[in-house]
């Protein structure tokens, strides 16, 4: 099967015109766009930076003109007056982080959401919250099925199930089976858009804003034409806007919310 290559680059790196020089201060979050890292600076030597990524993994790049991405967009990182060796005081999600922490074992409550682009999308932003937390993210294969699973999970108070629908608008297909659930120990939540790639803000993807898709065309598929994007492979054009994102701050507010609603909810830290 051939393989597709999804080139999201936008204009302004193509040109390679100058770009602002940033610290790198201690803690600042950047992305190293020819390899998707992402982390948060930790070392910054001559001619070098070191990053550290939320898994606690190293990397050490080069101090190159544009080399680095900083809330998606492009960045010359400088050495600053003074630096040392610190650890980030934040993850992804923008809560405060815990050096050395262990998960947590698993709770018997549940975080659905409908799509495996959904899972990890939470799983990059929230994994190391939900991991603390002991939180664990399954995917529905489709709405649909939300009745079924939430029957068969049957929820308790020591076994709270939250769902994250994609398009929940009043008055959809989606609307109508979520209301359908009615168990005080299962929180149904969404965001308006009709898929995940739409959470992503499109500053943090060189774009000025998500195209519009004419009803009856497959969304992914029409956006990736008006984009110039390629088509032929979704999947591969995903994985290239999920490397785009380096934390909270490039997702919009409208699903940051109903996120963090869950995970007060399934544990306990909110709600009923």
């Amino acid at each position: 099967m051939r393989q597709y290559s999804a080139d999201l680059t936008p204009p302004w790196k193509k040109k390679q015109q100058p770009a602002p020089e940033v610290p790198a201060e201690p803690g600042l979050v950047v992305e190293e766009p020819g390899t998707g890292f992402c982390g948060a600076v930790i070392r910054c030597e001559a001619g070098t930076v070191t990053l550290e990524d939320r898994f606690g993994k190293h990397r050490v790049f080069p101090l190159e003109p544009r080399g680095f991405l900083l809330e998606g967009r492009v960045v010359t990182l400088v050495r600053p007056s003074s630096s040392g060796p610190v650890r980030p005081t934040r993850t992804a999600s923008g809560s405060v982080a815990v050096p050395g922490a262990r998960a947590r074992v698993a709770r018997a409550g549940r975080i659905y959401v409908e799509g495996r682009h959904d899972a990890e999308l939470v799983e990059k932003v929230w994994g190391d919250d939900l991991r603390i937390e002991g939180v664990v993210v399954e995917y529905l294969e489709g709405v649909d099925d939300l009745p079924s699973i939430v029957s068969s999970f049957a929820p308790g108070p020591d076994a709270r199930l939250g769902v994250l629908v994609d398009h929940l608008v009043p008055g959809t297909k989606e609307w109508r089976i979520a209301e359908s659930v009615t168990s005080e120990h299962a929180l149904v939540v969404g965001h308006p858009y009709i898929d995940i790639w739409e959470a992503v803000k499109p500053s943090s993807l060189g774009i000025e804003a998500w195209p519009t898709v004419p009803r009856g065309q497959d969304w992914k598929t029409g956006v990736c034409r008006a984009l110039g994007w390629p088509s032929e492979n979704t999947g591969a054009v995903w994985q290239a806007i999920l490397k785009r994102v380096g934390s909270y701050k490039d997702l919009e507010p409208e699903l940051l919310g109903r996120v963090e609603e869950l995970i007060d909810f399934v544990t306990g830290s909110g709600g009923a």
